[in-house]
């Protein structure tokens, strides 16, 4: 264990084995650090918070800090972090609401490039990359190895699939299914994340299947209501396009389209 001597830390924090904490970092009431974490100087740790193991988190992040929610009234909230992640410089992310379920959650192996902010009861999944100043509003929910670009903005209660991808300066209002590439204010669809779905090594039986789907759902000239219909016959063979349309049926805000 290596924690400097400037380093303030709460009696009640829990710190694993091989944790690095450097000079001016402040770790809170009620934290717990796994093991071989790394936490740089000036970096605010809040309670109830639980970081996982092999976590980098960089200067000046601010973890854990009650929600910028005007209904917050200090009741208890927590935040949960996972294992391998980066967290850059600048980056916050809020404890949860008694209104969202008490939590925000954030997976394994995520990449949180500089000045990230992640609201209050957001959930975060695993593989999931946030480019500069990617912002999200209350109760969003971020599937696995989905994509933000820079300065992308996400309204609350909205959900982003997994594997989807936001250009750069995106404004999300509503839901993105999985798969899918959008960029614009407001957001549009730009057709499939193909590049993502290759490098993950889809077959090419999947992204044909894809392909049709994302046909089906907006170039059909097809409500939304008739294009699920019309995917059916497709999601019975293709488990990625019973995703795609699960996700479409679940969706709360409805989709971009």
């Amino acid at each position: 264990m290596s924690i400097d001597t400037r380093a303030v830390i709460d009696p009640s924090a829990r710190i694993g084995n091989n944790v690095t904490i450097g000079p001016f970092s402040v770790i809170g009431k009620d934290v717990e650090i796994g093991d071989e974490t790394w936490i740089g100087p000036h970096v605010v740790i809040n309670g109830p918070t639980r970081i996982g193991r092999e976590n980098r988190i960089f200067q000046f992040a601010s973890v854990g800090e009650i929600p910028q929610d005007k209904k917050f009234h200090g009741e208890e909230s927590a935040l949960e972090i996972g294992d391998r992640n980066t967290i850059r410089e600048n980056v916050t992310i809020n404890r949860g609401t008694a209104d969202g379920g008490g939590i925000t959650k954030v997976g394994n192996d995520n990449w949180l490039m500089a000045y990230i902010h992640i609201a209050h009861d957001c959930i975060i999944g695993n593989h999931t990359i946030f480019a500069n100043a990617a912002s999200l509003a209350g109760h969003v929910r971020i599937d696995d190895y989905a994509i933000l670009g820079g300065f992308t903005l996400v309204h609350q209660f909205c959900t982003i699939g997994a594997h989807a991808f936001c250009g750069m300066g995106s404004a999300i209002s509503k839901d993105i299914p999985p798969f899918m590439m959008v960029n614009g204010n407001p957001a549009q669809p730009h057709g499939l994340n193909t590049e993502g779905l290759k490098r993950h090594q889809f077959s090419k039986e999947t992204q044909q299947a894809l392909r049709e789907a994302y046909r089906i759902i907006y170039r059909s000239g097809l409500t939304t209501q008739e294009a699920l219909s019309q995917l059916s016959p497709l999601a019975q063979t293709s488990p990625e396009v019973a995703r795609m349309q699960a996700f479409i049926q679940n969706s709360q805000r409805g989709i971009v389209r």
